[in-house]
């Protein structure tokens, strides 16, 4: 056993030097800037590594030896070890699996020798490479393994999620051979849930991200676990506590929670249109400060882990009815509707509105997209110009417009942290103001709507009685009725009366509800993609220092986005059905993907000489636009689609702003408060 233990101190020691030569070796320049906007332009297919003879549901590529090698995974339960410069197949290996397989992780500081896969037939196998025996086998999942995640930090140990709602551990040195539950999310969520993915940080090995069935996506400290373990088992009068009794702070180990702001509140919206939210696929980023979602059923999402901000829209549990705290705004029935109206300061920044010549250039060429109804391209540009100048008003003003014009899933959501944003900055902004309202009206905070509505009134009485204002007014009072008379029928039926359809049926521990109480707001959404076909699409950082993301899609390409400004710079065909797997080279300008293809394709910059490119999709604003229908559709007209019928008239999202209803804007009629830019 010390034999063994020294051995792996050696392998350890081996491949952090191989690690240091091998960035010696390469310049400043090679390590920094590998992937730069020439290079992303030029991306093109390089190769397709033919072998697999099913839908390719994993690829990764090791960054724990001087070689780089590529290792896949399939529906043929078959593992694939690539080297991916050389186009070769190196290994092929029978896993021993019954049915598909989801995961492949080489196990770090082994050399590369040690594989370890996860499979639909719940098992766990740990492979030697070298010999091509399966040298430990764990049956103790009861549903289809989704995930492995390892760190360099424990070369013995690694983690498996599973739709089972467990994340189990596992120690290569244990006797037993055995693995032991680590998160139970069914003690919190109910029998339902399913862990779909995880992933441990980079940097900091003791912080691990799991996503499943639901918005939330959670952030654990491994080593504060069993602390909070401990203290559930010696609460033993938690279950009679209520929410309002609570004096004990939630132990740490309890986890972190991340969520879009809006999707609680809209998650009753999602279901009675069949979509599930769910996230497919959790990463970090390079330097262990950001966290990457793709949500399932919705957008790509970033959060930043060290500049937290709380979600201007969150869930509440319900408290007690003799309670009179108001936290966020008015409430129903003890019942935060959850937008903080004093998040509009009253204090007066003193930000000039001048922009340099550039960029005023800038914000001239998206108030004409603007005006062209090229909503997107709009938004763009203007997010452009906010990288550039972040304390200008106008900037996120005009891009809140946009957005409420587009009116994609979340878009109103941003307008709403654009309005509030544009009004920190500047309280006077009177059409920020006015289409902060018209966000929250249109997010079903009717309440909240008028009492800013009549705030608005206020401050610009001169706008008191313009189309605009008595439209709107007119909306928010029917709103009320209707919801007044649905409340008056939920009582008389001794229901429960919850903004976001939340029923204590369910049985939600209060720990749980405090959780996702306090969770934390994006920092950026991604947006043109399609993920509601699948439950393993990818998004990853592309880059050393994560300056892009990308992402497959159900129409069998692959997005790539700026991660600072958001904006869509690169669409390419990577599949002919589904883009699941997107795995980049962690030093070159160099990306596999995979998908419903049996093959592994590579991507890299073509030569200059190289005039046509094939597998570019250069009407990206329609295609994402297409994309945004199509997660609108009905799931029938959706497999019509992945068939290959092309259906026209989807229902969701209309042309140039017109709602699904074929009615105009919201904002078509304003009168002297314009929807349009400044």
């Amino acid at each position: 056993k010390f034999r063994g233990e020294a051995m792996t101190a050696v392998n350890i020691t081996r491949d952090i030097l191989h690690r240091q030569i091998r960035d010696k070796r390469a310049s400043g320049f090679q390590r920094v800037y590998h992937v730069t906007d020439p290079f992303i332009k030029r991306l093109g297919l390089e190769a397709e590594l033919q072998g697999h003879t099913g839908c390719v549901n994993f690829l990764y590529i090791s960054p724990y030896v001087q070689l780089i090698l590529l290792a896949s995974g399939s529906d043929d339960q078959h593992a694939i070890i690539w080297d991916p410069f050389k186009h070769k197949k190196l290994t092929t290996m029978h896993t021993g699996h019954a049915a598909n397989i989801f995961s492949v992780k080489f196990l770090p500081h082994s050399g590369d020798r040690i594989l370890i896969t996860g499979a639909a037939d719940t098992k766990v196998h740990v492979h030697d490479l070298t010999v091509k025996e399966t040298i430990h086998m764990f049956s103790d999942h009861t549903n289809r393994v989704k995930r492995i995640a390892t760190a360099p930090m424990w070369p013995n140990t690694f983690w498996s999620a599973a739709e089972d709602g467990v994340i189990r551990q596992y120690d290569l040195r244990e006797s037993s051979k055995r693995s032991e539950v680590l998160i139970d999310l069914t003690e919190f969520c109910g029998q339902l849930v399913e862990a779909k993915c995880l992933a441990v940080n980079p940097r900091d090995n003791n912080y691990m991200a799991v996503g499943a069935n639901g918005p939330f996506v959670r952030l654990y400290d491994i080593r504060m676990i069993n602390n909070y373990r401990k203290s559930m088992t010696q609460s033993t009068s938690a279950a009679v506590h209520t929410f309002c009794e609570r004096q004990k702070p939630i132990p740490d180990g309890a986890g972190q929670y991340y969520v879009a702001g809006h999707l609680p509140v809209k998650l009753p919206d999602y279901n009675n249109r069949l979509r599930v939210l769910v996230a497919t696929y959790v990463t970090f980023s390079p330097d262990g400060t950001e966290l990457l979602v793709n949500m399932g059923g919705e957008q790509v999402y970033l959060f930043d882990l060290t500049f937290k901000q709380r979600p201007y829209t969150f869930l509440l549990p319900k408290k007690c009815q003799s309670s009179t705290d108001v936290q966020n705004g008015k409430t129903t029935n003890g019942v935060s509707n959850g937008i903080l109206l004093s998040h509009i300061v009253k204090t007066k920044i003193s930000i000039s509105s001048e922009l340099p010549a550039h960029l005023e250039m800038l914000k001239q060429q998206a108030n004409d997209a603007f005006a062209r109804q090229q909503w997107t391209q709009a938004i763009q540009l203007y997010s452009l110009g906010i990288h550039h100048a972040s304390c200008n008003a106008m900037l996120y003003g005009n891009r809140a417009a946009a957005y409420m014009k587009r009116k994609w899933d979340g878009d109103h959501y941003d307008a709403l942290r654009d309005c509030l944003k544009a009004l920190t900055l500047n309280p006077g902004h009177l059409k920020a103001h006015f289409r902060l309202a018209r966000c929250l009206f249109e997010l079903k905070y009717v309440s909240e709507a008028l009492e800013c509505l009549d705030d608005f009134k206020g401050k610009f009485p001169e706008q008191a009685h313009s189309s605009a204002c008595d439209s709107l007014d007119k909306d928010i009072k029917a709103a009320l009725f209707t919801k007044t008379e649905t409340a008056a029928e939920d009582k008389k039926a001794n229901s429960s009366i919850r903004f976001h359809s939340f029923s204590r049926k369910e049985s939600i521990p209060e720990d749980e509800l405090v959780l996702r109480e306090r969770s934390f707001d994006y920092k950026h959404r991604y947006c043109g993609h399609c993920n509601t076909t699948t439950d393993i699409k990818e998004a990853n950082f592309f880059g050393s220092k994560g300056q892009y993301i990308v992402s497959g899609s159900d129409d069998g390409s692959f997005f790539i986005w700026e991660k600072e400004t958001t904006n869509l710079v690169r669409i390419l065909q990577g599949d002919e059905s589904i883009v699941n797997c997107l795995q980049p080279h962690p030093s070159y300008c160099f990306l596999a993907t995979s998908g419903i293809d049996p093959v592994v394709r590579l991507w890299s910059p073509r030569p200059e000489t190289e005039t046509e490119n094939g597998r570019v999709v250069e009407d990206m604003e329609s295609a994402a636009q297409a994309n945004q229908r199509r997660m609108n559709a009905d799931p029938l007209e959706v497999m019509l689609l992945n068939m290959g019928y092309r259906i026209t008239g989807l229902r969701g999202v209309g042309l140039h702003g017109v709602g699904p209803d074929g009615s105009d804007d919201e904002d078509s009629s304003e009168g002297q408060v314009q929807c349009r830019p400044s």
